[in-house]
């Protein structure tokens, strides 16, 4: 059921934690910093090092994860305040392979063919950000209730940095999780919220076919093999498609074929690789036994030897009614209720799932497109950047959830 009776409706943001101008200039750098000196997944060290070196700074006591990247950090005892369960911050710290195409930017990637093109540098800051400012309320008696940083490395490596993140000990402790994903669709100092799934699933399938090869005059004597892999690029998406309920939205899209060298050689050896994706928990989990019977049948049918490597990635996102109206409270309290609008269940994978697989959580849309920008944008794309007020959104949203939640809202 929904709480927003219970926050103010005037909007007039009442709780403590306002966060500082001069702070606010501070995380501006250093997100300015991350978004300079991109690492891809599990070679994120510069970025810890960062992170860990401001979070001491502030008196804190961050542990790096085994893995050798990424951090956890408590504010407050956990385990206080008669064993109640802590609520957790989760931040993405890794980048993207690919090149920053920014032409007119300060701060845009000095290291070649690496960016932040997902926002993982904002998704940090915010957590740092609100991690500060929640320190200095531990201080002075105002934070109720510990609350727990993670910053995750390898988000964008299947199957995801988390479960490295989970297995050294994040969630011990935790009741809650919260995070964040940049939105470019949404205008900075807004948040987009849905309950119930608000990513897709995600894995990756890689699949060798094989034959005796032959002559293109007598395809007849051999195994077709081009012909073969052709019918299980166009055939398999729809038998999978009509092997589970249409509103699944289980899908798999191509996109890598290989095979042969020249035009009148049948060759011996394929290869294809893309992605399965579904919209729906319960689907996603049938997944491997539905494609892979479907790609057997398929190869089968044109007498080729099919080998099937179907990896696991990410379950959906599926947001926790109760924590997602936290979030919802929260945003209202700090900035009103127009800041808060709804929004559909993306396509993509996020590993932030796995987290929720074990205790309950939200993910919220933040809004990183300057207000009245006209300009189409997207994630993962060379020149996406983010609007940087969207930065104190994020750590209003998450410094207003801990004190709502500490508050049993």
């Amino acid at each position: 059921m929904s709480r927003e009776s219970e926050a103010d409706p005037s909007g007039e943001d009442t709780l403590p934690g306002v966060l500082p101008e001069a702070l606010r200039a501070e995380l501006v750098a250093f997100r300015r910093d991350l978004h300079m000196h991109p690492e891809l997944g599990n070679q994120e060290f510069r970025t810890t090092a960062a992170i860990k070196a401001r979070l001491e700074k502030a008196g804190l006591e961050p542990r790096v994860l085994a893995v050798g990247t990424g951090l956890i950090c408590d504010i407050g005892t956990v385990g206080a305040a008669g064993g109640t369960p802590v609520l957790a911050m989760r931040a993405d710290i890794d980048a993207l392979p690919i090149p920053d195409t920014k032409t007119e930017c300060a701060y845009r990637s000095t290291v070649p063919d690496r960016a932040h093109a997902c926002g993982h540098d904002v998704h940090t800051t915010v957590v740092l950000g609100a991690g500060l400012v929640l320190a200095e309320l531990h201080r002075q008696g105002l934070l109720p209730r510990p609350v727990r940083l993670i910053f995750q490395p390898a988000e964008e490596v299947l199957p995801g940095g988390a479960a490295d993140a989970i297995e050294d000990g994040a969630l011990d402790g935790v009741g809650r999780i919260i995070a964040v994903h940049c939105d470019p669709r949404v205008d900075a100092g807004r948040i987009g919220l849905r309950q119930g799934a608000i990513t897709s699933a995600c894995d990756r399938l890689e699949i060798s076919l094989d034959g005796p090869g032959g002559h293109t005059a007598r395809p007849h004597l051999t195994t077709d093999l081009v012909t073969a892999a052709a019918r299980v690029v166009t055939d398999v998406p729809a038998l999978v498609g009509r092997r589970v309920d249409t509103r699944a939205g289980l899908a798999v899209t191509w996109g890598r074929i290989e095979s042969g060298h020249a035009p009148n050689v049948i060759p011996q050896h394929a290869e294809l690789s893309g992605t399965v994706r579904c919209l729906d928990i319960d689907a996603w989990r049938q997944a491997p036994d539905i494609v892979v019977a479907a790609i057997d049948e398929v190869a089968n049918l044109h007498r080729a030897k099919s080998e099937i490597n179907y990896v696991r990635g990410v379950p959906p996102v599926v947001n926790d009614a109760d924590v997602t109206e936290l979030l919802r409270d929260a945003m209202v309290a700090r900035r009103g209720e127009t800041a808060v609008e709804g929004t559909e269940q993306s396509l993509g994978g996020e590993d932030f799932s796995w987290y929720l697989e074990r205790v309950p959580g939200a993910m919220a849309r933040l809004g990183v497109r300057t207000p009245g920008e006209r300009t189409v944008r997207d994630l993962h794309q060379g020149d996406f950047d983010a609007d940087e007020s969207a930065i104190t959104a994020g750590v209003e949203l998450f410094t207003a959830a801990a004190l709502l939640d500490a508050a049993g809202r």
